[in-house]
């Protein structure tokens, strides 16, 4: 009868097996929560650049004209209350000018990143490239690391990349040793790190959940439901707020006028 071998594994072993397996699951939730904050930015971003077409330009035309009554009475006042709130309806115009309108006027800017920035790349890449992984699951978190990396550099992000050169430094120590020690001190520092980025993704997440274009957001959905279409309700009280504003600014203008001003 043939006498069953039972190997006994270790402590570190037995760790070793539960922290990978650790691991990886927090990788999964980190590339999941990465989908759903690009998915939410992406949203947000096409609602945005709707509702600047349709009603943010608007918006920045009733700041002009509110600008244009505020001046025309310093014409009129010549006081220094007059002026100070000209000045203050200017700024606010140009702000909402810069809003809707800016970034459609301004070219496309050609990326030129600092020298510092290309070395620090440059550094993060040669550790962090998919092509030098181990096995097919650091390929994975290599691609998404490597992925961020990019967004980073485009964004001219020197914190994020650094970040990312001393998470693989402080990981990369652990390899001197061959043991499991070693090993499982590599392993539970990448549950740290990932555990960190679910956390400040999390962060993002809420903060661009609370953001004002997100709850329009939610309250045009909510309108769409009930068969409304709640930016153009918007454009057409906005079209209504700027032809009541340019009256203004001709009854003012006339104001000038009869005084001879």
């Amino acid at each position: 009868m043939p006498v069953e071998i039972v190997l006994q594994q270790s402590p570190d072993d037995v760790a070793l097996r539960d922290k990978r397996e650790q691991l990886a699951a927090m990788r999964g939730r980190l590339s999941e929560r990465e989908r759903e904050l690009a998915q939410l930015r992406a949203q947000l971003r096409t609602f945005e650049g709707r509702y600047f077409r349709q009603v943010g330009t608007l918006y920045a035309e009733l700041d002009e004209v509110e600008a244009r009554i505020a001046e025309r009475e310093v014409d009129l006042y010549d006081s220094d209350a007059a002026r100070q709130r000209a000045e203050e309806a200017r700024q606010r115009a140009q702000e909402t000018h810069d809003a809707a309108l800016g970034e459609d006027e301004q070219e496309e800017e050609v990326f030129d990143p600092a020298p510092n920035l290309k070395a620090l790349f440059r550094e993060v890449a040669k550790r962090i490239h998919p092509d030098f992984a181990r096995d097919e699951a650091e390929q994975q978190h290599f691609t998404l690391l490597m992925a961020r990396a990019n967004q980073a550099y485009r964004r001219g992000d020197m914190e994020t990349l650094q970040r990312l050169m001393d998470d693989y430094r402080e990981v990369s120590g652990a390899l001197a040793g061959e043991s499991t020690a070693a090993e499982l001190l590599r392993v539970m520092r990448q549950i740290q790190h990932a555990e960190r980025d679910i956390a400040a993704l999390d962060a993002e997440q809420e903060a661009l959940l609370t953001s004002e274009i997100a709850q329009l957001h939610l309250d045009a959905e909510e309108a769409t439901r009930e068969h409304r279409d709640l930016l153009m309700e918007l454009a057409t009280k906005v079209r209504e707020q700027v032809a009541e504003a340019r009256r203004r600014f001709e009854f003012v203008d006339r104001q000038v006028t009869a005084h001879g001003r």
